[in-house]
């Protein structure tokens, strides 16, 4: 048996060999819901740095002082267990939403498809829909294109930008990052993160587009890991659809031996990944839905009932029933209910302040002229509620410890201090060589905010 193979089938592509993808815009139920959560997140995004709290920026991530402000809570590096149970409850919980709906976050809340479709919903205002663009396209350039073509890049260049202001406005406090670019006095360091961030928005919504869902976005590979037989996912009915073909709306297409799929291609064309899917499910796939709600529209006009298209489990189209009490999704939802649940707990339990005792390393102890062991201490105290606070500081477990403070114990929001502190005992009180004691810090006018530290005394 002779085979013709062809030199050029041998070579492997690393990617698909395709022009851009013309989305065609599209109305209907899930565009709807699409559009309601991507107007709500957007909003969410710009308006939330300018939100104040106690007269402060209710959300900055203050990395140039290693501060983390969300509302009333200061965090520091020393909280950075909060983030490990916020990656765990995230992790679970996409989980969970994945096993239960599929990629339904990228379809509708991932920022990637949000600023997607808000470029393509540029694009089709000024270039027109999706047949006028392809037509302009081919097109030799002339003077309408060149004003459409720099008027739509423009505009999107502008959103990139603002995307971009707005994203460092949670680092640099927005007041101060917008008030310095009116008059021009953005430094370098503020300019190059601006432009970079701004030239990633651009470059992911404006050309890679669905090149990112499918060849960047990890979550794309690994997320059938998640998938069984129950999870939700956008689906065509074969049963029913096939044999599709065109045919009159009047006709009878049962006689002619055809499915319910009149083959107009609208699934395929609204599709912002540019896959078909009646060749079933595929990993390109974000769960979308705008080709549902593209065939729910021909099925009306065919008078065929709806659901051609739909989000349907493996489980459903075998005539099975899909139950959300399953051993899996229940294990996913406790799984993130309880680490939700744990780090709650571990918020709640949080003690505005975070202090630290440490030695002077000159010497262990010394002995004045009066028979007093003097031990000297360095204690570093971090004030992480955002309001000033005065603290007293004590040594419990010692008995005659008298304390000398060399500092002041007034703190401002979210200040650290360090303060040397020297503790004396009486020789003759000391038992033994080395006195374990505590130090006690207490916020005055705030009893439950208190912080006891363990150390040593040397005699």
């Amino acid at each position: 048996m002779k085979f013709d193979i062809k030199e050029e089938d041998l070579i492997i592509k690393p990617y698909k060999q395709s022009g851009p993808i013309y989305i065609r815009e599209q109305k209907g139920k899930f565009q709807k819901i699409r559009r309601v959560l991507s107007w709500c997140l957007m909003f969410a995004f710009i308006a939330l740095p300018w939100i104040s709290y106690q007269g402060q920026q209710a959300v900055l991530f203050d990395v140039a002082n290693q501060q983390f402000r969300i509302f009333g809570a200061t965090f520091f590096p020393q909280d950075f267990m909060l983030l490990a149970w916020m990656f765990m409850a995230g992790a679970f919980a996409l989980f969970f939403i994945t096993n239960w709906l599929g990629r339904v976050w990228c379809g509708y809340m991932c920022p990637q498809t949000v600023w997607m479709l808000l470029f393509t919903w540029v694009e089709h205002r000024i270039e027109g829909s999706r047949n006028q663009r392809i037509k302009l396209d081919k097109e030799a350039w002339h003077a309408k294109k060149w004003l459409r073509k720099g008027a739509k890049h423009a505009i999107w260049m502008s959103l990139a930008f603002l995307t971009a202001t707005t994203f460092m406005s949670y680092f640099i406090p927005a007041k101060e990052l917008y008030m310095d670019l009116f008059v021009l006095s953005w430094g370098g360091i503020t300019s190059f993160w601006v432009f970079l961030f701004a030239l990633c928005t651009y470059g992911n919504a404006g050309w890679l587009r669905e090149k990112m869902c499918i060849y960047m976005c990890p979550y794309s590979r690994f997320q059938s890991v998640m998938f069984d037989k129950d999870t939700l996912v956008v689906t065509y009915d074969q049963a029913r659809g096939e044999s599709r073909g065109p045919r009159k709306r009047k006709a009878n297409h049962k006689e002619l031996g055809l499915g319910d799929c009149v083959d107009c291609n609208l699934c395929v064309e609204v599709c912002p990944a540019g896959i078909d899917i009646r060749n079933g499910l595929q990993y390109e796939c974000i769960n979308c839905g705008l080709c549902i709600d593209a065939c729910d529209d021909t099925m009306a006009k065919f008078a065929y009932p709806k659901g051609l298209i739909s989000y349907q489990s493996e489980r459903q189209q075998q005539g099975g029933h899909t139950s959300i009490w399953r051993l899996k999704l229940v294990g996913y939802a406790v799984m993130t209910v309880l680490v939700f649940s744990v780090m709650v707990i571990w918020l709640n339990g949080r003690v505005p302040i975070e202090a630290y005792v440490t030695r002077d390393r000159g010497e262990l102890s010394r002995t004045d002229y009066r028979g007093m062991v003097e031990n000297p201490y360095r204690i570093s105290i971090i004030n992480k509620s955002q309001q000033p606070q005065t603290y007293q500081l004590q040594v419990v477990g010692i008995e005659g410890a008298a304390l000398a403070v060399h500092g002041n114990l007034e703190f401002a929001g979210a200040e650290q201090k360090e303060i040397p502190v020297t503790v004396s005992v009486d020789e003759t009180l000391l038992k033994q060589k080395v006195t374990p004691f505590k130090f006690e810090i207490k916020a005055l006018g705030d009893a439950q905010v208190v912080v006891e530290k363990e150390s040593r005394f040397y005699k």
